[in-house]
């Protein structure tokens, strides 16, 4: 028979258990983990910034994101009274979460105790990359809330606790999209959510983003990424290897700070060649390679609203586009862009404006298709539509950064564990979009 003092020496082993554990409502056994996590995406129509929603602290509260695929970390504002949770703590100096975060600094803070203000705590660089900027923040913790799924419809609510994050402040996203705290950073980092995600929940250290003019979704975990109609686009993905650019890309963002000597936390891949019309354009190799100095090569952005090109690459393209459409007049360009037509002089097609294919041949033998829905954006109402790739100058770090309106309506998934990118071209040809995503909950 049981004694008293080890019913209640049961009972707090297991209240811990509970407490340290990813949970969502529990049945007896294994705690329940998921095989992948998804994420509404939306598009900021002022900005064209890709904004997700978490659910944070405690109690847990909406916290609305901007998405960078490329970025270092999780961080929100936590100044001015912004941020309330009795589960927020500090990253002590010296602590796991600090070795995970590479700290090498311990602040104390003379205003604290408060979120993102204490003493004996460790900081890093917190990176506003849609402004280039960045400041000096603490590390903290608390409890983040995702929901799983089968690929096909959200599932239940995954709580992860002590979920390792930095605190910026109001200031630095002040130029960030309506209603965002903060920037969600996806990158090639320890402290990126997907790295964070694998080490608590032990889901593959990987994610897929399908963007949209609109509603898209994020998928963080394994496959299948299926949308209606019973489209399983996990099926026929293409894949080309991811590459590591050597020298840190932010690195002119940050002269003034001391973490930039690593390699860099964006996704790059190997663009060999580009056709336009399926003809070849002339682009110089040493622009498609990334270098010692880490200048040159191709990376994705979603920071980036459209893409940004070499001015050599960026001249090339729009040369071979207008040669192939020489019968269709022009009309004067719209500011950023520089190849500018009457849009009801291009017709229209399944796949967007009916305009010549742009191929990014990459390493592996395989094809990025971008059709007009990609090539094309529609401004002054829908009555003109410009070439939406963007002159990036002479002297640009990096020569191809394919920017989020390349990116609509294609699934592109990140493969980190496997270092490699998989993609599906247009999802317009197969009948779907990527505001197809069942986010009705399954019961």
């Amino acid at each position: 028979m049981m004694s008293s003092s080890s019913s209640v020496l049961l009972c707090l082993v297991f209240f811990l258990f509970l407490s340290i554990s990813p949970s969502t409502a529990r049945t007896p056994g294994k705690p329940f983990r998921p095989r992948a996590l998804v994420l509404p995406v939306t598009k900021d129509p002022s900005t064209s910034q890709y904004l997700t929603t978490i659910r944070q602290r405690t109690p847990l509260r909406p916290v609305k994101l901007t998405v960078d695929v490329g970025g270092k970390a999780l961080w929100v504002a936590c100044d001015r009274g912004e941020y309330i949770s009795s589960t927020y703590r500090p990253a002590l100096c010296g602590s796991p979460q600090c070795r995970v975060a590479k700290s090498k600094t311990c602040d104390n803070c003379w205003d604290g105790p408060r979120p993102g203000c204490n003493n004996n705590t460790c900081s890093n660089v917190v990176y506003n990359t849609v402004e280039k900027a960045a400041q000096i923040g603490q590390l903290a913790t608390d409890v983040l809330a995702l929901q799983s799924t089968d690929g096909s419809n959200p599932g239940r609510l995954v709580r992860v606790p002590n979920f390792l994050f930095s605190c910026g402040s109001l200031f630095l996203g002040e130029n960030l999209a309506k209603g965002a705290k903060g920037i969600a950073g996806f990158g090639r980092t320890e402290t990126s959510l997907p790295s964070l995600l694998s080490r608590a929940l032990g889901v593959r250290k990987k994610f897929a983003i399908c963007l949209s003019s609109s509603m898209g979704v994020l998928f963080l975990g394994d496959g299948p990424y299926v949308f209606l109609p019973s489209v399983t686009v996990s099926d026929r993905l293409i894949y080309t290897p991811l590459l590591t650019n050597p020298v840190s890309t932010v690195r002119p963002i940050i002269e003034t700070f001391p973490d930039y000597s690593w390699p860099s936390m964006e996704y790059f891949i190997g663009v060999e060649s580009i056709k336009v019309n399926t003809k070849t354009v002339p682009v110089s190799q040493s622009l498609l390679k990334i270098n010692a100095k880490g200048n040159g090569g191709t990376k994705i952005s979603t920071v980036e609203p459209y893409t940004v090109l070499h001015t050599s690459i960026y001249n090339a393209i729009t040369k071979a586009f207008v040669k192939a459409i020489s019968k269709v007049p022009r009309v004067n360009p719209v500011s950023p862009f520089g190849t500018c037509y009457k849009a009801s002089s291009l017709g229209s097609t399944r796949l967007g404006p009916g305009v010549p294919a742009i191929e990014l041949v990459l390493q592996n033998n395989v094809t990025w298709m971008i059709f007009g829905a990609n090539s094309m954006v529609y401004l002054n109402n829908s009555e003109v539509a410009c070439l939406a790739f963007v002159d990036g100058g002479k002297k640009p770090r990096t020569s191809i950064v394919l920017g989020g309106h390349q990116l609509q309506d294609n699934l592109v998934e990140f493969d980190v564990e496997g270092s490699r990118l998989g993609f599906s071209s247009t999802l317009l040809g197969r009948q779907t979009t990527c505001g197809n995503f069942n986010f009705t909950t399954k019961v």
